[in-house]
C-alpha cells in the first residue's frame, strides 16, 4: 500500500513544476496520490459516519476538490492547487467540515464560510434572538483551547449591520460574515497513523459551533 508521504512527495513536484505537460507526463503519478487520499477519506468517512449517519451517504470521489484551479475566475493563480481538499458535508445550510492537506499548510476547518445573504441573515437573526448560546460556545474550552477561538474574518463590518443596533448585545458577533474555526497540522500528523483519530477529535470539537449554525440556517 502506498503510504501517505507519497501524497506530499507528489504535490511538492506538482508545485514546483505546475503545468499541464508536467501533470500530462506525471498522470500516473497524480493517480496514485489521489487513490491514497480517497483511501484516507473513505476511513475518515467511516469514523464520522459513528457520530452523524450522513456521512454515510458520502462517496469519498464526491467529497474530494479537483485538483484544477478555476483560471475563469482566477486567471491569475497557478494551473494546479498544491494540495488535496476534501469537504465531506457539502451540504446548503449546514456548518461544514473541511480537510486540507499538502506542502504549504495542512488543517481541519469547521463552520460556515463566506455564506450568501440568505443564509447569513438568518445566522443574525439566530444571533439576535439567543446570541448568548453562541457566546458560550466560541469561548468554550473546545474552540479557545484547541482552535484558538474563532478564526479572523477579514470582511467583518466596521459598522452595525443594516436593521441592527451599534449597542447591540452581541454585535461584535452580528458583524462577522464568516464563523469558522481552524486546526493547523503538521506533515507529521497527517502521514502519522493517527491522523483519522485527529480529525475525528477536530470534528467532535467543532460540533457544538456546527450544531449552531445548522440550526440557524434551517429556520425558514
Amino acid at each position: 500500500m502506498v503510504q501517505k508521504d507519497y501524497i506530499f512527495r507528489f504535490l511538492r513536484d506538482l508545485r514546483q513544476n505546475n503545468s499541464k505537460d508536467w501533470m500530462d507526463a506525471n498522470r500516473n503519478r497524480y493517480e496514485t496520490a489521489k487513490e491514497c487520499w480517497l483511501n484516507e477519506i473513505e476511513n475518515i468517512l467511516e469514523r464520522l459516519a459513528k457520530h452523524d449517519s450522513i456521512f454515510s451517504q458520502v462517496k469519498p470521489k464526491s467529497a474530494i476538490e479537483r485538483i484544477n484551479n478555476n483560471l475563469m475566475y482566477h486567471p491569475e493563480k497557478p494551473t494546479y492547487k498544491d494540495h488535496f481538499g476534501c469537504e465531506p458535508t457539502s451540504v446548503k445550510n449546514r456548518g461544514a467540515v473541511y480537510i486540507s492537506v499538502g506542502p504549504s499548510q495542512s488543517f481541519i476547518g469547521g463552520g460556515i464560510h463566506n455564506p450568501e445573504k440568505e443564509t447569513l441573515d438568518k445566522i443574525r437573526k439566530a444571533i439576535d434572538y439567543d446570541g448568548q448560546k453562541l457566546k458560550q460556545i466560541i469561548n468554550s474550552d473546545n474552540i479557545q483551547n484547541y482552535f484558538g477561538g474563532l478564526s479572523d474574518d477579514p470582511k467583518k463590518l466596521k459598522t452595525s449591520p443594516k436593521g441592527y443596533s451599534q449597542d447591540h448585545n452581541h454585535i461584535e458577533l452580528l458583524r462577522r460574515k464568516n464563523f469558522t474555526v481552524m486546526k493547523q497540522l503538521t506533515e507529521d500528523e497527517v502521514t502519522g497513523d493517527k491522523f483519522v483519530d485527529i480529525v475525528e477529535e477536530t470534528y467532535l470539537k467543532m460540533k457544538p459551533l456546527n450544531d449552531y449554525l445548522t440550526k440557524a440556517m434551517s429556520v425558514n
